[in-house]
């Protein structure tokens, strides 16, 4: 059973929701220590005291604010729990708006919000189901570990799950790094080449596909299970030598779409656009007469 991480309520207008907040996610990735190489032991950071040059224990540490270089505000977490915040104490809804109007760049790490007590069983169960119905997610603030944030609320299975978010200001302006503007082929083949192969690539859910593996954590089992045998690591197979060949990228989507298709295995329907036929030279070269000589034909007109 994963461990409550806050205890508050769900504030939605004149309803008050208790919950208990439990993280929805778990982290499986292989954990490594410090250690000094020579011998093998433990490496561990110790905290001190500049003033006093020694070793302090974790009780004697707090918080502390720096106004100026010789000069520190102690902050005690009393004080930060017992500031005037609404969402101090309650994740308090502001609005309801479409999943859609959500950037997931603000998305951060979920949490879920279990029903505190048989009491907040019914208007946790309306929450949910106003929220199931109307397809919209709510947008609410709370304030966790000494700082307000703003929160994302909706409907998994059963259960509602709260998101942490990052405000609007937190999200940098990608437009310096967007790249100049290219040109595609005649009638954008290339544009639909790359739909051929997105349908090739698609699946009914992440379950069932590739990435739903974390091989970089079986390859690192491997290597920590031949050490502990005291066999050779597996490496990593030799990289390609570059062709030098230009690339055609027409050619390289039909590949990619032939290999994804045989990925998929035989039998396997799957409804996809079929890729343009490429133009050849000739055919270009007429094209590009025709309409040259129906823009002198106008211009003579």
């Amino acid at each position: 059973m994963p461990r409550t991480v806050w205890s508050g309520a769900i504030s939605f207008g004149l309803v008050s929701v208790p919950v208990n907040v439990q993280s929805a996610t778990e982290d499986h990735s292989v954990r490594f220590h410090q250690i000094h190489l020579e011998d093998m032991a433990r490496v561990r950071v110790r905290k001190y005291c500049e003033i006093e040059d020694r070793e302090v224990r974790q009780d004697e540490i707090g918080k502390g604010y720096e106004v100026s270089k010789d000069r520190v505000i102690a902050v005690t977490d009393e004080e930060l729990r017992e500031m005037p915040l609404p969402t101090a104490k309650a994740i308090e809804i502001h609005a309801f708006v479409p999943a859609s109007s959500i950037d997931p760049l603000m998305i951060a790490e979920g949490y879920y919000l279990q029903a505190k007590g048989q009491v907040a069983a019914k208007p946790y169960v309306l929450l949910r189901k106003a929220l199931e119905r109307s397809s919209k997610v709510a947008v609410a603030k709370y304030a966790w570990s000494g700082r307000e944030r703003l929160g994302l609320l909706r409907v998994r299975d059963d259960a509602i799950v709260l998101h942490a978010m990052r405000w609007p200001d937190e999200i940098r302006d990608p437009s310096e790094l967007a790249p100049e503007e290219v040109e595609l082929d005649e009638d954008e083949d290339e544009v639909a080449g790359a739909r051929a192969l997105i349908d090739s690539m698609t699946h009914d859910g992440i379950e069932d596909a590739d990435f739903a593996v974390d091989t970089y954590t079986e390859a690192l089992e491997q290597v920590i299970e031949a050490k502990l045998e005291h066999r050779a690591p597996p490496v990593a197979p030799a990289a390609a030598e570059p062709t030098g060949r230009v690339l055609d990228l027409m050619a390289a989507l039909e590949e990619s779409v032939a290999k994804a298709k045989a990925s998929r295995g035989e039998g396997r329907e799957a409804d996809v656009h079929e890729l343009p036929k490429k133009k050849s030279a000739a055919r270009k070269t007429a094209v590009k007469k025709t309409v040259t000589k129906k823009a002198a034909t106008k211009r003579g007109a």
